[in-house]
């Protein structure tokens, strides 16, 4: 039976295929036996984040439970690389992300890493990534995009993304090209929000759609929508919820679509853009209805009433002629089949052997060192004084990531001082005494300022220029987007905060620098 043909499903099947467009996630290190109990009546996926692993072993031993219960599941996960981990969310990744390769800009190389990132996830059992982001990061001010993007170039980002796919893909793990039909031009972050992207077409289709359209070609498994209006399409609904920007993607390129019949999953459901607005119930069933075929949910919401109640949304909503059933099983087709296609992908492959330096290499090359003329920086060869200004940091990275320079030079030199400090701590009533403190507590010692989007924090872009009027010598590494024009006697332009990337900025200030 083609998955385009109607038909009478029994009730059980109703519910099976209710069951298997959830993508839910759950809490703990171990499958919860209600998750279990699912994936036997149907459950086509489950979602992993940074609280259910604790290193390579234990997830390993998770993914083999949930495969016993289901052995197509799809087992998704976020892992980016650079800023967003969930498999290194402790110690920071060990791959550099987007913005890093971009800045490389060598394709064969972001190949590579991909490979390797997908090689990690593929022996622990994962087969299916929420990545990588096609988003081309136009507007240099957006809060949640920013170094997740290869960068502001369309057709820079289209042969990284293609890359990304291949070398993702390579390896039996699926990729899913996100957040679509782009999220680079926001000025707000979805997962509080509704974003705006008021654009015309011809300026989506010569930008925004050019990664996805290269994603499409490089035969990416998985397409990730946005929650964002955009007008131009919809005027009414953002993308995830909207049947014209879906069939955009759909429709063949002599109709001026993308052409592509790959699986759709949504953002998360329980995002701020949708759940106030829709609710998660309803935007699931508006989005299935649009024509998405997954539900990614559960980073916020992680049990088993969650998956119940979307269920039961789905279930009621085919009864009630809100949502066609042919469209359901559709949906639940399309999961099955990529479920089957990454089983039959990891009965095929062989072990790759595994380049675990590739992603300081890669670091390495990602590097922009600028030198204050007529300074001379010496290599530091003693305990210094490190100072990180720490911005809130972006949902989508989270707040247990490690991220900064401090912790490796203290390895390097035991006696290393360092602070964090925030815009609570360093607004403008309080700088000029912050600044003084700063500067008493550095004394006579080495100076290092780890910044992050210097461009998009006026608090920041304050204190450091107060602190290089009494400082020129110190140094400054940028870990975020790197639009403020350097400064310091040496600066060090990261383009991401992945441990690498800090590992990487080391070397350059303790004169170790490789090559």
């Amino acid at each position: 039976m083609s998955i385009l043909e109607p038909t009478a499903r029994t009730s059980d099947q109703l519910h099976r295929d209710a069951l298997a467009v959830l993508q839910p996630g759950f809490v703990g290190t171990t499958a919860p036996d209600w998750l279990l109990r699912h994936l036997g009546e149907g459950l086509g996926s489950v979602a992993l984040f940074s609280r259910n692993v604790t290193d390579q072993q234990q997830l390993a031993a998770l993914t083999a439970q949930l495969r016993g219960a289901n052995p197509d599941v799809l087992v998704a996960i976020d892992e980016e690389g650079g800023d967003v981990t969930r498999l290194e969310a402790g110690s920071g990744s060990s791959w550099p992300g987007n913005l890093a390769l971009g800045a490389i800009d060598d394709p064969a190389l972001t190949r590579d890493v991909a490979r390797e990132l997908g090689r990690a996830l593929a022996e622990c059992g994962v087969n299916y990534n929420w990545a990588p982001s096609a988003d081309v990061n136009s507007n240099p001010g957006n809060p949640v995009i920013g170094v997740r993007s290869f960068g502001a170039d369309p057709d820079l980002c289209a042969r990284h993304t293609a890359a990304w796919v291949e070398g993702l893909q390579s390896v039996g793990v699926a990729a899913c090209a996100k957040h679509f039909p782009g999220h680079g031009d926001t000025a707000m972050d979805s997962h509080l929000g509704m974003p705006v992207v008021d654009i015309d077409v011809d300026l989506l289709r010569s930008r925004d759609l050019v990664p996805f359209k290269a994603a499409i070609a490089a035969g990416a498994k998985a397409v990730m929508t946005a929650h964002i209006l955009v007008p131009a399409l919809d005027g009414d609904r953002p993308a995830t919820l909207s049947r014209a920007i879906l069939e955009l993607l759909r429709a063949e390129p002599a109709e001026g679509g993308l052409g592509y019949q790959g699986l759709i999953v949504t953002d998360g459901i329980e995002m701020g853009a949708i759940a106030a607005t829709y609710g998660t119930a309803g935007g699931t069933v508006l989005a299935v209805a649009a024509g998405a075929d997954a539900i990614c949910v559960g980073g916020g919401l992680a049990d088993e009433e969650t998956v119940l109640q979307l269920r039961e949304a789905l279930v009621s909503a085919v009864r009630n002629g809100d949502l066609p059933e042919q469209r359901l099983a559709e949906a639940a087709d399309r999961v099955r089949g990529l479920g089957a296609w990454t089983s039959a992908q990891a009965a095929l492959s062989g072990k790759v052997a595994p380049d675990l330096a590739i992603g300081l290499r890669a670091a390495r090359r990602a590097l922009r060192v600028t030198r204050a003329p007529g300074t001379a920086f010496a290599p530091i060869t003693e305990r210094p004084y490190v100072l990180s200004f720490s911005p809130v940091a972006n949902i989508a990275v989270g707040q247990e990531t490690p991220w900064g320079v401090a912790g490796m030079l203290a390895a390097r030199f035991p006696g290393t001082r360092a602070e964090s400090l925030g815009p609570d701590e360093v607004d403008e009533e309080r700088l000029p005494q912050a600044v003084d403190r700063i500067l008493a507590s550095a004394g006579d010692r080495r100076m290092v300022v780890v910044v992050r989007d210097l461009h998009r924090h006026g608090w920041m872009q304050a204190a450091l220029a107060r602190l290089l009027e009494v400082r020129p010598d110190l140094a400054v590494v940028e870990m975020g987007l790197p639009q403020a024009a350097p400064s310091g006697a040496l600066h060090v332009a990261t383009h991401g905060a992945a441990r690498v990337c800090g590992l990487a900025a080391v070397e350059v200030l303790t004169g170790q620098a490789q090559g």
